[in-house]
């Protein structure tokens, strides 16, 4: 395939887009039992082939269902495994505090814990991926939370000791239960896959490092441990498939959790896990500066995240572009392209942007991959 035609694209955008009203208030019908799950994926098709229009008439390459048959970016589709359950509120204290530039937002993220033996009974996201495919000319997207959101908020002590009183065989399962289902994706055609890993991000964090520690957790060995969880669960997929990683530190209501450089994962994050490519975070100081990127080896390929999906406020062309040289002083610029730093809508309530917002953001993106690479 060639290279301009093979993702991640020189533009590119995470994946999830804000919810239109019609789809919102539909999900929340449903919920109330005033409407069945068949109506409410009527109105998903719907309002998943208008932002497949959106997406291919701004001159995106990679389009995404735009997570509309989600409420919240993992919760939806880790559930769906046998013996993971879904919780809240059991996080410590330090974990909880999400900031936007106006206040400090209280929010217990959600966690995950293993009851019992982990199975993976059905396709999760295989006739939503089909249903994708089906509606556009382009390359679709699949996005699925990474596996390592199962262990990262928890630890050993959100893992049942009688389901497994072994934490490699844990390991093992879940990363089995992810071949699975990425099998299950490949059958289905699908050839651009990005697996969304806040967990690496958030081990650049000194405070996300220390809750790390107060469940009994190494936060020196998890970006290792991580890594090796990822590449047994992609280790079976086609030579046609290619699979990237995104990284953001926290995406709700505009708000975001935590903050550091790139430094204390860089090495294992480019060079031991067997990914394709990266998408990264790069909107504010928050994420550092470039120079971890001197890890990226050759033959991967590097998104930056330059334009922020957190408020309606539209980047200038110039400065975009001019990051992109900054960043092209470590990476060769055939190994570079350009997003969002996040979706727009991890969870249904999206950020605090409006559609109109979202499109030009989108519409700039593409602008400036055209101008910087032709």
């Amino acid at each position: 395939m060639p290279e301009e035609k093979k993702p991640p694209f020189r533009a590119n955008h995470v994946g999830s887009l804000l919810r239109p009203p019609e789809l919102r208030q539909a999900r929340e019908k449903h919920q109330k039992g005033e409407i069945t799950a068949a109506q409410l994926r009527e109105v998903e098709d719907r309002c998943i082939r208008d932002a497949v229009k959106m997406q291919e008439d701004v001159g995106m390459q990679g389009i995404t269902d735009g997570e509309f048959r989600r409420n919240l970016w993992h919760a939806d589709f880790l559930s769906q495994f046998q013996g993971i359950k879904v919780v809240e509120g059991l996080l410590p204290e330090s974990a909880r505090h999400f900031q936007n530039p106006d206040a400090d937002v209280q929010r217990s993220p959600t966690q995950f814990v293993v009851t019992g033996k982990l199975g993976h009974s059905r396709g999760i996201e295989i006739d939503n991926f089909k249903f994708l495919a089906g509606v556009t000319k382009q390359t679709a997207k699949q996005c699925i939370p990474s596996p390592s959101l199962v262990h990262f908020r928890t630890g050993r002590g959100g893992v049942d000791k009688a389901a497994y009183p072994d934490m490699e065989q844990f390991f093992a399962d879940l990363a089995q239960v992810y071949r699975e289902e990425i099998a299950g994706l490949a059958a289905a055609g699908c050839t651009y896959l990005q697996i969304d890993d806040v967990n690496f991000a958030y081990l650049c964090d000194p405070k996300m490092r220390e809750g790390a520690k107060k469940i009994g957790e190494d936060p020196d060995k998890l970006p290792a441990l991580y890594a090796r969880l990822i590449n047994e669960s992609i280790k079976e997929r086609p030579a046609n498939m290619v699979v990237c990683t995104h990284l953001c530190r926290g995406n709700f209501a505009s708000a975001w959790v935590a903050e550091g450089g790139y430094d204390p994962v860089a090495e294992v994050l480019f060079n031991d896990l067997k990914v394709d490519g990266y998408f990264l975070e790069f909107d504010t100081p928050r994420a550092g500066n470039f120079a971890p990127l001197r890890y990226l080896p050759k033959g991967k390929k590097l998104i930056l995240g330059l334009v922020t999906s957190k408020t309606g406020a539209l980047e200038n062309p110039d400065d975009l572009k001019r990051r992109i040289d900054e960043a092209a002083k470590l990476v060769p610029m055939d190994q570079l392209g350009i997003s969002p730093q996040c979706g727009f809508s991890s969870t249904v309530l999206g950020n605090k942007l409006t559609i109109d917002d979202q499109i030009a953001k989108l519409k700039l993106v593409v602008q400036v991959a055209r101008e910087v690479w032709g």
